[in-house]
């Protein structure tokens, strides 16, 4: 993955409000996980259509952030989720 990467969740995966237990899940073929506030923001700005260069400037304007610094977090989280299959890029 590289900062001019799409990402996209990968087929069966998909992000849910579970609203029975307040939170929201990533779930997929006989999985399922609870992302932490950050790896949610990133997964609701996977849209198929923005780079991670854009996810970078969008969260680093919502955050008042070091776009530098977003923009690293932001590849790390994805390569770890497509090393999981969650995500493709």
């Amino acid at each position: 993955m590289n900062p001019a990467s799409i990402p996209r969740l990968a087929p069966g995966m998909r992000l849910r409000e579970d609203k029975a237990r307040g939170q929201w899940v990533v779930l997929g073929p006989e999985r399922m996980f609870v992302p932490d506030a950050v790896a949610l923001e990133v997964l609701r700005l996977l849209d198929g259509a923005r780079s991670i260069d854009a996810m970078a400037d969008d969260l680093a304007a919502l955050y008042d952030a070091p776009r530098t610094e977003i923009l690293a977090d932001v590849l790390a989280l994805l390569e770890d989720l497509h090393a999981r299959g969650v995500v493709l890029a």
